[in-house]
């Protein structure tokens, strides 16, 4: 399933340290501004410690976690929709994502130079903000020209799409975001379309200095402050702190590192774990001999469109679902088990897939 999470921010923030530390992709880390033309693609794979438990009870020659892509889009700054900085193209590449993580700088670093001279990541919100708000104007007006140009043949709906329409444009004029606009759900149709760069959900992420791991800083709670009302995901990490984590191969040095910070995991599984469930994901598992894997669906789909995930020939050939809960599967620990318990379901086409089940599917193609 190729949903994109984007990692965006003003430059120099730390995205890239985030995104080495996420990705199977590393990318090279500088401190100058602007000194990547291009984003760069990654795999994550999803941190789920229920792979674990499943394969103490059924050993197996490989286990494949669930896993989502992800985009490091070079920094934004003040006038990128005018091309200032990277400029236009990096904002095209935020419109073809579904979520966004906004990394904010949250630390000083007298080596480290901010593009705007001082560190305000309130500032940079705003500033990020107003350059999509500006592009999100710009799609708003120009369905609204056509919309318009359809008024004049009689179209009733277009006429009420410029009412939506409008609505929307005055919302994002006062330097509102998309998200933050209420719509109907019969009136998403006229919005849904323009894929607007503010309309996609996003995680805050605060990226400190080693000693606010734990509990934060000022800059922290100012970021708190200002997002207090958009009803909108704030994480702490430490990036330089993350990316000495990730270097570490070895479990048990990667163990002491994180208890000697106070860490009970790396705070980028955290945030790997929300933007999954940013995107409306859910993970279903497989189990066997040969392999037991994650698979990765949208939550509400249903027994037919998972077995899609596996492979079309299931979804196409689908007769029906074998499914177990995990926590059913883990605590009485087999599947003959879970028979005797009659917890054991045959599921037909209109079955909705929960987080978690285990399913084997029957089909004839």
């Amino acid at each position: 399933m190729s949903l994109q999470c984007g990692i965006i921010g003003i430059t120099n923030v730390g995205k890239s340290t985030l995104f080495n530390c996420m990705s199977n992709t590393k990318v090279e880390i500088t401190n100058f501004a602007f000194s990547t033309n291009k984003s760069n693609l990654g795999v994550i794979n999803v941190p789920d410690n229920r792979l674990l438990e499943l394969e103490k009870l059924q050993p197996t020659d490989k286990v494949i976690p669930a896993t989502v892509e992800i985009v490091d889009i070079p920094g934004l700054t003040k006038g990128a929709n005018q091309g200032e900085g990277v400029g236009n193209k990096f904002l095209g590449d935020i419109r073809n994502t579904d979520a966004l993580i906004h990394v904010l700088r949250c630390f000083d670093d007298e080596n480290l130079s901010h593009v705007n001279g001082s560190v305000d990541p309130v500032r940079d919100i705003e500033t990020i903000d107003f350059e999509l708000q500006v592009k999100d104007l710009e799609s708003v007006e120009k369905k609204i020209q056509r919309y318009d140009k359809l008024t004049k043949i009689g179209d009733k709906e277009a006429k009420h799409g410029i009412e939506v329409l409008n609505g929307l444009k005055e919302h994002l004029e006062s330097m509102q975001n998309a998200r933050d606009y209420k719509i109907s759900d019969t009136d998403k149709k006229h919005v849904d379309d323009l894929f607007l760069l503010t309309a996609k959900p996003t995680i805050f992420v605060c990226n400190v200095d080693d000693e606010s791991a734990i509990s934060g800083n000022a800059y922290v709670e100012k970021v708190k402050e200002a997002l207090q009302n958009h009803n909108s995901e704030i994480l702490v990490i430490a990036g330089k702190l993350e990316a000495e984590i990730a270097e570490l191969d070895n479990e048990n040095d990667r163990n002491e590192f994180l208890n000697d910070a106070s860490l009970t995991e790396p705070g980028v599984n955290k945030l790997i774990r929300s933007a999954y469930s940013l995107l409306n994901l859910l993970s279903f598992f497989t189990v066997g001999p040969k392999e037991i894997r994650a698979w990765t669906i949208k939550k509400g789909m249903n027994a037919p469109q998972a077995a899609g995930a596996i492979h079309s020939d299931l979804e196409r050939g689908f007769i029906r679902a074998e499914v177990m809960k995990y926590n059913d599967f883990v605590t009485l620990g087999s599947e003959t088990k879970v028979k005797e318990a009659g917890k054991f379901n045959i599921e037909g086409k209109n079955y909705i897939v929960d987080d978690g089940n285990i399913l084997h599917i029957r089909f004839n193609v």
